[in-house]
């Protein structure tokens, strides 16, 4: 049946009073309608359905930026999450700091382990506004944990959670967490590989795998953290001096900035670091494993070096910092070159490196 037209005056008024346009005739498919041609409105004017297309097309890509509060003015709506304010509900505040955390790229593991200490505190206290959360619900809330390192977590989880309202949110100005402080944990002592040790562990990594050697040496030698090793691309390794080497420590999540540094390889590197680089050819990250491939190599070197003493990232960590201090380095310098910040339990991690170096009596 042919398609109707619309009346002459309603298209002078659609397509310009010169202007005749005639709906085309569409032909059913053999096979039956497009999944497309279902989902498209019914219309006797195929121009007015693409002009809605085309306004459909050209809308904005994103989530709403605004609501409509109850009064009628608008306030911010950033991805969907209402504006936070003093009365704001602890459940939404935690999205939020959740949100802040994601945006600033926190480690995955310690977002989780903030999220579910905040869970707990809400578990605890109940569904309060964040303006009426008191220290006796903080008291109630650390007073539940089983053990001295609970404790300690769930503090400084809470604790930067209230940081984050009065500094970053800016919707309260009390910290109900003052005045509580973690307990005391104690750090083992540091036992880091003797001279020989170190020489055995690395002649057995020599013979391991092509990346084994190379990864020893910079934990050994230049004190990296197993995720610095695991994060270092070839576009960390300065070669402009072959002879002398710069490795760059970098970091993506932005609060631990304050880490990165660079620190000066020798000759030794350079050869060992030129036979990785012919071997491996890495392409962007040198070590493309995880962190338990890192034990698990470790523990096969250690053993084919013949160690009875415990080896592990952190150990070969222990032993280049106490060997610097035999060389000379301070708690300033130790604090540089290991990246760790200037706060007193990394104070007393560092003077005993120092402690360790000094001449036996």
């Amino acid at each position: 049946m042919p398609t109707e037209e619309p009346p002459q005056h309603e298209q002078n008024d659609l397509f310009g009073a010169h202007d005749t346009v005639k709906p085309r005739r569409r032909r059913r498919r053999p096979d039956g309608l497009t999944a497309e041609e279902r989902d498209r409105p019914f219309t006797d004017y195929p121009v007015l359905r693409e002009m809605e297309s085309a306004s459909a097309a050209g809308k904005p890509d994103q989530l709403p930026l605004f609501m409509s509060a109850q009064n009628g003015e608008f306030s911010a709506l950033l991805g969907g999450l209402p504006v936070l304010t003093p009365e704001s509900s602890l459940e939404l505040a935690r999205a939020w700091y959740r949100r802040e955390l994601e945006q600033t790229r926190r480690p995955h593991n310690t977002i989780e382990s903030y999220s579910y200490d905040l869970a707990k505190l809400e578990e605890r206290i109940g569904h309060v506004p964040i303006a009426k959360i008191r220290q006796s619900d903080i008291a109630n809330y650390l007073g539940l944990t089983d053990n001295k390192s609970t404790r300690k977590r769930r503090l400084t989880s809470v604790r930067r959670f209230f940081t984050y309202l009065i500094q970053t949110a800016k919707v309260i100005q009390v910290d109900p967490t003052d005045g509580f402080y973690p307990h005391s944990i104690q750090l083992r002592s540091p036992i880091p590989l003797f001279e020989v040790e170190q020489d055995a562990l690395l002649a057995a990594a020599a013979s391991d795998e092509h990346w084994s050697l190379t990864a020893i040496w910079l934990m050994l030698r230049l004190g990296l953290s197993r995720s610095e090793l695991l994060a270092l691309r070839r576009e960390h390794i300065d070669l402009a001096d072959p002879e002398q080497p710069v490795v760059f420590i970098f970091y993506d999540d932005v609060t631990k900035r304050g880490k990165e540094r660079k620190l000066a390889g020798d000759s030794e590197f350079a050869r060992i670091y030129a036979e990785f680089v012919e071997r491996k050819a890495p392409v962007d990250l040198l070590f493309s494993v995880g962190f338990q491939a890192v034990n698990v190599m470790v523990e096969r070197v250690r053993r084919a070096a013949g160690l009875a003493k415990e080896v592990s990232p952190q150990v070969l960590r222990h032993t280049f910092a106490v060997d610097r201090a035999k060389t000379g380095a301070g708690e300033e310098q130790l604090l540089a070159l290991l990246g760790l910040a200037d706060d007193p339990r990394n104070r007393g991690s560092v003077r005993r490196y120092l402690k360790l170096a000094e001449p036996p009596l």
